[in-house]
């Protein structure tokens, strides 16, 4: 027998979407913003711009996208339990990834400046 639930979450698909992306625009700006006045000062170390101004907006971003996937898989017939045991564990996992893979980033600029940075070699 098929699960139909009788109210599909449409308004957390849509509410989760544009916190996704609204956090998303925010931390991108928020981020050119350090990066710029880093430039502008090279001695205040980039670890020290990681504060509560940069973690805000990304934890909006994350909590944005987890809510999309779990109303996402929600509106395709799993069970809300069953798709926020995806979702949470998924979402957490790549925000923890993409938060481990920007600091490092940003500790190879810190060390070694922007030409560090050889996007070239990805070719």
């Amino acid at each position: 027998m098929y699960y139909f639930p009788d109210q599909p979450p449409y308004f957390l698909l849509i509410a989760g979407f544009l916190a996704a992306v609204t956090s998303g625009s925010a931390f991108a700006a928020i981020l050119k913003q350090l990066v710029r006045q880093w430039l502008v000062d090279p001695e205040t170390p980039l670890s020290a711009l990681r504060g509560v101004e940069l973690r805000l907006p990304y934890l909006a971003m994350v909590i944005g996208v987890g809510l999309f996937l779990a109303a996402g898989m929600q509106i395709f017939g799993f069970p809300a339990w069953f798709a926020a045991a995806i979702a949470l564990p998924l979402t957490v996992l790549t925000a923890g990834l993409v938060w481990w893979q920007l600091t490092n980033v940003m500790r190879q600029i810190e060390q070694g400046g922007l030409k560090s940075l050889d996007l070239d070699s990805f070719v």
